[in-house]
């Protein structure tokens, strides 16, 4: 059966997609595993569809102990070797590596600021940004907002974080509503 709802453009009809997009992206989040499972996902999409990797949120979830940054840093040697066999996940060293890294620089944000959300937030001063996209093509690949929270998160130890995946980052845990106006997401988050 074929939805009626307008949604945005990027949305393809796999019902997956279309899953994730009505019920999560852009949607305000403010637990902690969440923002690091976002994170960690966000990363692992570089340069491949954001498709691919939600068919392998699962094996993620699995590998990456439910996105437990405490879990996540005891991660060794022995153990980057079995997720570079692990066909639930994208297997890239690099990927795989900066996940253990990002999970040391998230904690360390943690003990700063007292949770990574009151970090995160704190750069639209707990407030969503709500843009008034028409269509697609309208909507930047990075903003002054994700050059500065890139950079942020740079300096303080994140990789697979520039500005561009930064952006997809926070259009994903709702910091920027970027839903385009027809989509019917735009109306029940604005």
């Amino acid at each position: 059966m074929k939805s009626t709802l307008s949604r945005c453009e990027w949305c393809t009809s796999d019902p997956g997609y279309m899953k994730y997009h009505d019920e999560e992206w852009g949607v305000p989040v403010h637990d902690d595993h969440k923002l690091f499972e976002m994170i960690t996902l966000e990363g692992a999409q570089a340069g491949l569809s954001w498709l691919t990797i939600l068919k392998r949120r699962a094996g993620y979830r699995k590998a990456f102990h439910d996105f437990d940054p405490e879990k996540v840093v005891k991660f060794d040697d022995k153990k980057v070797n079995e997720l570079m066999n692990d066909t639930g996940i994208i297997r890239n060293k690099l990927k795989i590596n900066s996940t253990i890294s990002n999970a040391y620089a998230f904690i360390s944000i943690q003990k700063e600021y007292g949770s990574f959300d009151s970090y995160i937030w704190s750069f639209t001063n707990g407030n969503t940004i709500i843009n008034k996209w028409k269509s697609l093509k309208e909507i930047p690949a990075s903003t002054s907002l994700s050059d500065k929270i890139s950079k942020d998160l740079k300096q303080r130890g994140f990789k697979f974080m520039g500005t561009t995946i930064c952006y997809a980052f926070i259009q994903a845990v709702g910091i920027v509503n970027d839903h385009t106006r027809k989509c019917f997401r735009y109306q029940r988050e604005k």
